[in-house]
């Protein structure tokens, strides 16, 4: 018999030099977000707060994709808090400022030294929304990048309302919110979600945390700080977000949109 998946399976960690490089580590299933993953990214972020000496994080995903979002078994069930068995209560704030399905993604953004995302393959919903918890994106132009919630009768709800908004207009998100197209990593970088692009996204990345590095470390978390405080009080939108979730996850809408997908017709929905 095959042993049950560890969160640290899930998640990898190697630290040298300063740097953490970490990896989701579910390449068989594009690295979807299942509970096993959920909780591994929650001690790997409890790992690096906790690191002595970490100076950068590069984030990435083993295998074809970065994060092909939530697991299309926790999908079937209604989305984000299905994936940890449902019935939770998204507006319980048990991170800070955050639910656990938003803290997988704006754990990076708290984290006290800078995150870059290192992206190929996919990532689709939750899993664009844990790269863009990172300070910095660095992406493939080929990499494949959706804000994918529409599609199963849902909202944006880990974080990426907040992420978002202060990296790409207003009016773009509403688009690819609305219509959860996908879009490339080069026409990401024209739209804001990477921050620049490149044929080994993980090369350029540690090379980049590297010499970040070599900088003052204190001085590296000041302007971490700073540029957080810029964006705001994350707050009243991490809630928002799990209010609005609440209001449609599981009602005869959004059930009837995961099962138009998966039987591959026309929904039919009420008014």
């Amino acid at each position: 018999m095959t042993a049950a998946p560890t969160d640290e399976d899930r998640v990898t960690i190697a630290f040298d030099g300063g740097v953490a490089d970490v990896r989701l580590n579910r390449p068989d299933k594009l690295n979807a977000l299942d509970p096993a993953m959920f909780a591994g990214i929650e001690a790997a972020l409890a790992r690096l707060a906790a690191m002595p000496g970490l100076r950068a994080v590069v984030l990435s995903g083993e295998g074809r994709a970065f994060c092909a979002g939530l697991d299309m078994a926790s999908m079937a069930s209604g989305g984000a808090s299905a994936a940890l068995g449902g019935g939770a209560d998204l507006t319980q704030r048990t991170h800070g400022p955050a639910n656990i399905f938003q803290h997988v993604a704006w754990g990076w953004r708290a984290l006290p030294v800078p995150v870059i995302a290192a992206v190929s393959g996919i990532a689709f919903g939750g899993g664009c929304q844990i790269m863009s918890g990172a300070d910095i994106r660095i992406a493939r132009p080929d990499a494949r990048l959706s804000i994918m919630e529409m599609k199963w009768g849902l909202v944006p709800d880990m974080a990426g309302i907040a992420l978002w908004r202060t990296l790409v207009r207003d009016d773009v998100l509403r688009e690819l919110t609305y219509t959860a197209r996908e879009f490339s990593g080069a026409e990401g970088q024209t739209l804001g979600f990477v921050t620049r692009l490149a044929d080994d996204p993980h090369a350029e990345a540690m090379a980049l945390a590297r010499a970040i590095a070599a900088r003052n470390p204190e001085a590296m978390r000041a302007a971490k700080r700073l540029y957080n405080a810029a964006a705001g009080d994350p707050e009243p939108l991490l809630v928002a977000e799990s209010v609005e979730q609440a209001g449609v996850i599981r009602r005869p809408n959004q059930v009837e949109a995961v099962m138009a997908n998966m039987q591959k017709r026309a929904p039919v929905f009420a008014d």
